[in-house]
């Protein structure tokens, strides 16, 4: 087992295909503290769909497969852990809240701040959807706008901005169900598209304005960030998935051989191919017409792109982020998505790369590893569940490392 001095946090990415867990620890060497990715382990997972839990035993057994296998490498037990949520029900919505202030002489506090943010949640929700992220856009103080931080500022009149992130309150419970089957506490929930952006987008990309497109096999998720803040986030129902299920229908073929073509043969633009293609699955050599499994992949990827520009219209950033496009997720390794996104939406776009990180660096290169990677540093910078007080000052401390846009989590 690793020192105790030591300080360590877990990510779990529960995705429709496959399960990630990601062990980092945090160490201190002269006085500079570290994250590196100590432990790694995946599994297929045959209990979701589209990012929901729909056999609750298969995913839990997902879930452990993966986790004793970073235990195995890292020598570190996992108690807890941050873990995604996902699916067409995690919606995202704009809110305000307004305080006012006792004095007008009085400077507003950081109690202050978390009064206003906690004013702009009183939003009615139906029954069974629940908040699990709040996010601070801009603030506004007496008339005053697009200020980033009120603490010190002296005014009567505090609004805040915000984007509220909402899932259905029974996908939460069918999650925690599988941790609390799996024996592990559930430190945070987030989704998939704001971890990856947390360890693939530059401060530059998050200032200037970047959609981050987070490509699964069961459901696409995505991220603005614009002047280091985030401005929306959605969940769209299509993924990889769709493709290789298209290729089964236009081929007829059975899905384990529409997804190796996919796999071995699919591409876009100038990586599609031309003429037959064969793929051997069991000592069984299967031929198609390249021409034809090029059309079924573009068009459902064209239709991929559609929805994310109908959510980027929602927003008014349609064509206007000069960060560009990012693409991560499985998905984001077929070849020639990139520049069709680039001719697609309009924007400049490319295959997004983890940020330096020491450790294993080997196992968390896969564009499909970096959520899981991004839930191990949310971990870190939430805090976990388990640190003394000593320890999370330390972690606050460390935080400053890292370009953080998370305003407020709800466990």
């Amino acid at each position: 087992m690793r020192e105790q001095n030591s300080q360590n946090y877990i990510g779990i990415d529960i995705g429709s295909g496959t399960v990630r867990c990601v062990i980092g620890s945090l160490e201190t060497q002269d006085e500079t503290s570290i994250l590196s990715v100590i432990g790694f382990g995946s599994s297929p997972n045959s209990g979701m769909r589209k990012g929901v839990v729909v056999r609750v035993d298969d995913v839990v057994d997902a879930v452990i497969q993966a986790i004793t296998e970073a235990e195995r490498v890292s020598g570190v037990h996992v108690g807890a852990a941050t873990i995604n949520v996902n699916g067409a029900q995690v919606q995202g919505t704009n809110s305000r809240g307004v305080i006012a202030i006792s004095a007008g002489n009085r400077e507003i506090t950081v109690d202050d701040r978390m009064r206003v943010e906690e004013a702009a949640t009183i939003v009615k929700l139906p029954p069974n959807r629940e908040i699990i992220q709040v996010f601070a856009k801009n603030y506004r103080l007496d008339g005053h706008d697009n200020i980033k931080d009120p603490v010190g500022m002296q005014g009567v009149r505090l609004e805040v901005d915000t984007h509220i992130v909402t899932a259905s309150t029974p996908a939460l419970r069918s999650l925690d169900l599988v941790l609390e089957k799996a024996n592990v506490r559930t430190s945070h929930h987030t989704i998939s598209s704001l971890a990856a952006a947390e360890v693939v987008l530059t401060r530059q990309q998050k200032e200037s304005g970047t959609v981050l497109i987070d490509i699964g096999l069961g459901t696409t998720n995505l991220v603005v960030l614009e002047e280091g803040e985030v401005q929306h986030v959605a969940v769209l129902p299509i993924g990889g998935m769709n493709i290789t299920n298209d290729l089964a229908i236009g081929l007829k073929t059975d899905l384990d051989i529409a997804e190796i073509v996919k796999l071995q043969h699919g591409g876009l633009g100038k990586y599609s191919k031309n003429g037959p293609i064969s793929v051997i699955v069991q000592k069984n050599r299967y031929e198609f017409d390249a021409e034809e499994v090029h059309m079924i992949i573009e068009a459902r990827v064209d239709e991929l792109f559609e929805y994310v520009d109908k959510e980027l219209k929602r927003i008014q950033r349609s064509r206007k982020l000069p960060g560009g496009v990012v693409l991560v997720g499985g998905t984001a390794k077929l070849p020639g998505i990139a520049d069709f996104a680039k001719d697609k939406l309009e924007l400049a776009a490319r295959v997004g790369k983890l940020q330096p990180i020491a450790g294993i660096m080997d196992s968390i290169q896969d564009p499909a590893s970096f959520s899981a990677v991004g839930l191990m540093q949310l971990d870190m910078l939430l805090g976990g569940t388990q640190e003394s007080e000593s320890q999370s000052k330390s972690v606050i401390d460390v935080s400053n490392l890292f370009d953080g846009m998370l305003k407020r989590f709800r466990k």
